[in-house]
């Protein structure tokens, strides 16, 4: 019997999830929760060999959650679902450790026999977001113009990405300024929008 924790905002689809999963002999849910912050300690109690978790709920958590989950019970396979394929996300699933990366609109045989692949160690993943991956833009972006925009992005100052980079602050705001350029962004704000949904953060 494969055990599956669903954790999925939306309670229409979480209930649908569990009737679809309880409607086969070899799958049972252990339990079926709507937010992230429940997960590891729910975990702890149920024992699931696979947590089936709604990408929309939880957001970029997701990933951090994939990790934790890992690192705490690391007998657990996580499978992703997203509503839509976005650049960058496939590849952030299988850095996070994830097992599993499926789009909601997936057929229910399709779904029950990715969680059984899953189960037998296998890696599972929606071929559109395997092609959106693909297809996504390369970043124009150095290694190090990363690292300054991902500080920025966590709202860090030019003062502090200086800090944290051992730059001065002369040369972040020149890396700024050249992302900037690079992207076409109008300022920091724009940069690291074009940067997130295009998958380089």
């Amino acid at each position: 019997m494969i055990r599956v924790l669903i954790v999925e905002e939306v309670s229409l689809l979480r209930g649908g999830l569990v009737a679809l999963l309880e409607g086969h002999a070899d799958l049972s849910v252990g339990a079926a929760i709507d937010g992230g912050q429940k997960l590891v300690p729910v975990a702890r109690e149920v024992l699931p060999d696979i947590a089936l978790i709604g990408m929309e709920g939880v957001g970029s958590d997701a990933f951090r959650l994939v990790e934790t989950l890992r690192r705490e019970l690391p007998g657990c396979a996580s499978v992703l679902m997203a509503d839509r394929a976005r650049p960058g996300d496939l590849r952030r699933a299988a850095a996070a450790g994830a097992c599993g990366f499926l789009l909601k609109g997936t057929s229910p045989d399709t779904l029950a026999g990715s969680l059984r692949r899953v189960a037998a160690g296998e890696r599972v993943i929606d071929a559109d977001l395997a092609f959106a991956e693909l297809t996504a833009a390369a970043s124009p972006l150095t290694p190090r113009e990363l690292e300054v925009l991902k500080l920025a992005g966590e709202g860090a100052s030019a003062a502090q990405i200086a800090d944290s980079l051992v730059l001065t602050i002369g040369t972040v705001r020149n890396h700024l300024s050249r992302i900037n350029r690079k992207i076409g962004a109008r300022n920091r704000v724009h940069a690291i929008r074009i940067a997130e949904s295009s998958g380089w953060l």
